[in-house]
């Protein structure tokens, strides 16, 4: 294989994210770990492209060696070693993000089970891309052939959520079968050094989680173990979006409630500042009210103009436009939209209340498990 290693980005025909292919257990041989796979990679490479000095450019994580245990062959544990001490491997903390640097600067094709949705927001030109990314997929006679991937577009909410879980992988926080560890995550932490802040909800700024050592929720900056602070309260964001544009953010604590309108009462959202004299004129003083109960969130019409709903789908679709009725409670989850006047929407954000987290984390996770070949993206065989 050592023929087709490249010792630069610049020098090579692919990039492959090397321990994305060594991981996939749906091609070559059983277990954890194998090289072999990417030996397989390299054949369906040469098929394709008919070249047998096609070069690639390997880019591994340092826990791809850190998780040595898990090959079957320690003499491909070797090999590897010796890959990364020339320069033919260049081991990084985080190949995501250094593939994509790479691609997006050379415009070099990826070869990789991974769809990135975490990576989109550093980097859009991901969203809609048809021909960048090939993965690799099983035959019926054990060979691998490298099929190219839709990566479609994924809505805001997705995203979020994606980063919310990989969030979780890079903490320990993900048990067997990428289970989230949600006894852990629905609890406040603190730390026993006095002047440690880091997991101090009421200090303001953003709380860390806790990182998984031994079982144990431990501090990331002093490594002693952290103590139960009782049950984690949640927030939720609100964006007020106006012509396409978000113009504001706002926070929703657990059992708050806001009105939103041109000018609601003091403690309330007052869009007028916002808005142009006429369109402010088709939003009510007080046009909805939020609430945060029990980890969701609902929206109530109040207004004398009406209010339109529409919910978030999968793939950044939306479902139609619905009346929200007058009065009435309705549920209010990330991504959907609410239209109080033509141009004028209130939003939720992809932040999410512990109990939303726990169903979204659940549902991330299930999709993180191995399904048929292909199941998650559309492909083109070559």
């Amino acid at each position: 294989m050592e023929h087709h290693l490249a010792v630069s980005a610049e020098r090579a025909d692919y990039l492959v994210e090397l321990s994305n292919v060594v991981r996939q257990k749906d091609i070559g041989p059983r277990g954890p770990r194998s090289l072999r796979r990417l030996g397989l990679v390299l054949r369906a490479l040469m098929e394709l492209t008919r070249d047998p000095d096609v070069s690639v450019y390997l880019v591994a994580d340092t826990s791809l060696l850190g998780g040595w245990r898990e090959f079957a062959d320690r003499a491909e544990v070797r090999r590897l070693r010796r890959w990364v001490a020339e320069g033919t491997v260049e081991e990084v903390g985080d190949a995501d993000g250094r593939i994509l640097e790479l691609a997006r600067m050379t415009g070099t094709r990826v070869i990789t089970g991974d769809r990135y949705v975490d990576h989109r927001l550093a980097h859009p030109w991901i969203q809609g891309n048809t021909w960048q990314f090939l993965r690799p997929e099983p035959r019926s006679d054990g060979t691998v052939a490298l099929a190219a991937v839709d990566m479609g577009v994924s809505s805001a909410a997705e995203i979020s959520r994606k980063m919310e879980l990989d969030a979780l992988k890079k903490q320990g926080l993900l048990g067997p079968s990428s289970t989230p560890l949600t006894e852990v995550l629905m609890r406040s932490w603190s730390c026993p050094e006095p002047r440690c802040s880091l997991y101090d909800a009421g200090k303001g700024g953003r709380v860390l989680l806790p990182r998984m050592r031994r079982g144990v929720p431990t501090c990331e900056l002093h490594g002693g173990p952290l103590a139960d602070a009782g049950p984690r309260r949640g927030t939720a964001q609100l964006k007020a979006v106006v012509d396409g544009t978000c113009v504001a953010r706002y926070t929703l604590a657990e059992g708050a409630g806001v009105a939103v309108g041109r000018l609601p009462e003091p403690a309330g959202i007052a869009l007028h500042s916002l808005l142009a004299p006429e369109v402010a004129a088709r939003v009510s003083r007080t046009h909805v009210t939020v609430s945060a109960e029990q980890g969701s969130v609902s929206i109530r019409d109040v207004s004398s103009y009406g209010t339109r709903m529409r919910r978030a789908g999968r793939k950044g679709r939306f479902g139609p436009w619905e009346p929200l009725p007058k009065g009435a409670g309705r549920a209010f989850r990330p991504g959907d939209e609410a239209e109080l006047a033509p141009g004028v929407l209130l939003t939720r954000s992809g932040r999410r209340f512990p109990a939303e987290l726990a169903d979204a984390w659940r549902s991330e996770a299930a999709a993180l498990r191995p399904g048929p070949p292909g199941a998650s993206a559309t492909t083109t065989r070559y």
